[in-house]
């Protein structure tokens, strides 16, 4: 990185390359002197870093995107034990009095569990596209295992399991917009993530739905073993293709970034006081980033303010249970459990949108 002596000078004080009187707007095509050295390109004029930053944060949101299809599909395959209860999962696995609800707990046993380590390995690694992508196949893998269990003990197992892999997820995206949001921007993208857990939920109960209203008796195997076996596959099918579009971190080389863009992708970690902190927990070893996390009350609130949140969310994991008790088939059961979400993801985008 050159040398900052030069990040104190005012715009107004910083050379400006001349223009001709017929351009009315910077373009990249003016600074291919200095594509050598883009970073300094950067301090030509203000206008054009934020043309560049324009460019950059759209090319981000559009990869960034991917994590809500991601998020969905987590939360598709973390929850669909509830609608295969439904349709046979207790009777076939012959599970009795507080078993369904032990297999449901298992999950956050492994989820809790791996969250932090998780974490610390992903910035000790620094490739999140393929991190995030193997876990993604991982969790699909074991909701497709999920699929053959016959005992209670296997359906323990592979929640477990399920827990334990999928934990990488939500923690490790959050990571990874941090590494290239500011502060200001990090609200409105975090919010526009969380509403996958809205969208999930009504998708995942259409989805049920036709799966096991159509796939019963297929090939010998019952309608909720195929529920596991096709939601499992299409994440792992994703999988796949999110290797290629999420992005890695902004110090890691990258294609689909100008030098311009990629240097203000930095500099912009920079000045939001992220790279020194990065810096000394890459220096001193992993335990570093858990140390100041854990000496931070801000994080302990944060904490609080989680598990708040999930607590008031776990009735989800019984929602299609509670509705079967108005008394309607299997198939309308499911159908209703997805209108109260889509409202509530409608809601959620909304004040997304006034922020």
């Amino acid at each position: 990185m050159p040398d900052r002596a030069y990040e104190s000078i005012s715009y107004s004080q910083l050379p400006v390359e001349p223009r001709h009187s017929e351009e009315t707007a910077v373009t990249s095509e003016l600074y291919d002197d200095v594509l050598s050295n883009p970073e300094t390109a950067l301090y030509s004029s203000q206008e054009y870093r934020e043309r560049v930053e324009k460019s950059l944060l759209r090319k981000l949101d559009t990869r960034m995107s991917i994590l809500m299809l991601i998020y969905v599909l987590n939360y598709i395959d973390r929850n669909n034990a509830a609608a295969a209860r439904l349709r046979g999962f207790e009777e076939d696995l012959h599970l009795q009095g507080q078993q369904f609800n032990n297999i449901l707990s298992s999950l956050y046993v492994g989820y809790l569990m791996m969250q932090v380590p998780s974490n610390m390995f992903l910035n000790h690694i620094g490739r999140p596209s393929m991190y995030l992508s193997g876990c993604m196949v991982a969790w699909g893998v074991v909701s497709i295992l999920t699929g053959t269990t016959t005992t209670y003990r296997g359906a323990l197992l592979t929640r477990f399991l399920l827990g334990f892999v999928e934990a990488a997820f939500f923690p490790g995206a959050l990571f990874l917009l941090s590494r290239w949001y500011r502060r200001r921007e990090l609200g409105s993208r975090t919010a526009m993530l969380a509403c996958g857990i809205m969208i999930s939920n009504a998708l995942g109960s259409l989805i049920a739905t036709a799966i096991l209203d159509s796939m019963d008796g297929v090939l010998g195997y019952a309608a909720w073993r195929w529920l596991f076996y096709i939601e499992g596959a299409i994440t792992v099918l994703v999988a796949f293709g999110a290797v290629f579009v999420l992005p890695d971190f902004p110090t890691s080389p990258s294609r689909w970034l100008t030098p311009q863009e990629r240097a203000l992708a930095q500099l912009r970690m920079e000045e939001d006081g992220l790279t020194d902190e990065t810096e000394t927990a890459d220096t001193k070893g992993l335990t570093i980033g858990l140390m100041l996390a854990l000496s931070d009350w801000k994080v302990w609130w944060l904490c609080v303010a989680l598990a708040s949140m999930v607590v008031s969310l776990s009735f989800h994991a019984f929602f299609p249970t509670l509705t079967a008790t108005m008394g309607y088939t299997p198939t309308i059961t499911l159908l209703l459990c997805s209108p109260p979400w889509a409202v509530c993801h409608t809601c959620g985008f909304c004040n997304i949108e006034a922020l």
